[in-house]
């Protein structure tokens, strides 16, 4: 497997690259909290003073440790993120703060999100919640796991009427948004503002079902494999794999297991293209 040919397949570089990304997070993020510098992108999205700093630190370690990976960075330019998708031997993916606006506004979930895709697949993927301290990890074929303890889904609700569902609506079809506000198939839902924090909080249990309309390669490609290692089930709205190395966004629907992903992901495919 493309694991095998990194040096992450070994423990040592594995929890060194872990400690690498907690230090720099606690060190460019933390203490920017609370003391937001922040401005206006050109796409209307938020970017802080913290987003600029942990991309620039991230980027020096990694290249001095592991100079032989490009880096494709939320930060980067299109020309730059494109040149590091291209790159032969493997990239990294980093979004160096997922939930700028929650930072930005003083709210208390966000977090830094750093994959390595090699041989056209992602095949680690850390999470890291600098505010609580919580590292989600995953390598492909290894299992994910938080604070170093493993993470397995075991049980999903029996119906999709008894399930917490983490949804974004902003993204989503006109059709598919208006049915949910309306007359939504499970028993209530959240939204967190960190697509990346998501895929981990469905790995760790704390809900059942996801959506989302279209999320950025840097969004999901740590999260998504961890919450997949975890056991959970998942696909886009057009019933495709999620993960793919390109730059346009790709929904996702997402399950604690297969037995909920199919009805849940039927009740949506079911109100596309319904008049609202």
């Amino acid at each position: 497997m493309s694991l095998e040919r990194t040096p992450f397949a070994e423990e040592n570089p594995w929890r060194a690259l872990q400690a690498l990304l907690r230090s720099l997070a606690r060190r460019e993020i933390l203490p920017r909290f609370h003391h937001v510098k922040a401005r206006l992108k050109g796409d209307g999205s938020l970017v802080t003073e913290a987003d600029g700093a942990m991309q620039r630190a991230v980027e020096e370690a990694l290249r001095e440790r592991w100079p032989q990976y490009a880096l494709l960075g939320e930060e980067s330019s299109c020309q730059l993120q494109d040149r590091a998708l291209a790159q032969a031997g493997g990239c990294w993916i980093l979004d160096p703060l997922d939930g700028t606006t929650n930072f930005a506004h003083g709210f208390e979930i966000f977090c830094t999100s750093l994959a390595l895709a090699v041989g056209g697949e992602v095949v680690l993927g850390l999470v890291y919640d600098p505010l609580h301290d919580e590292l989600f990890a995953a390598r492909r074929g290894r299992g994910a796991e938080l604070g170093g303890l493993s993470l397995r889904l075991e049980s999903a609700p029996a119906a999709l009427d008894r399930a917490l569902a983490l949804i974004d609506f902003k993204r989503l079809p006109a059709d598919v948004a208006a049915a949910l506000a309306v007359n939504p198939p499970y028993a209530s839902q959240r939204n967190l503002g960190s697509v990346a924090l998501e895929w981990c909080w469905l790995a760790a249990a704390r809900a059942d079902l996801y959506l989302h309309g279209g999320q950025k390669l840097w969004d999901y490609a740590a999260g998504q494999l961890i919450f997949s290692e975890a056991g959970g089930a998942s696909c886009t709205l057009e019933g495709e794999a999620v993960p793919r190395l390109v730059m346009t966004p790709r929904s996702a629907v997402a399950a604690a297991d297969s037995s909920l992903l199919e009805p849940w992901f039927q009740w949506l495919r079911g109100r596309l293209g319904e008049p609202t």
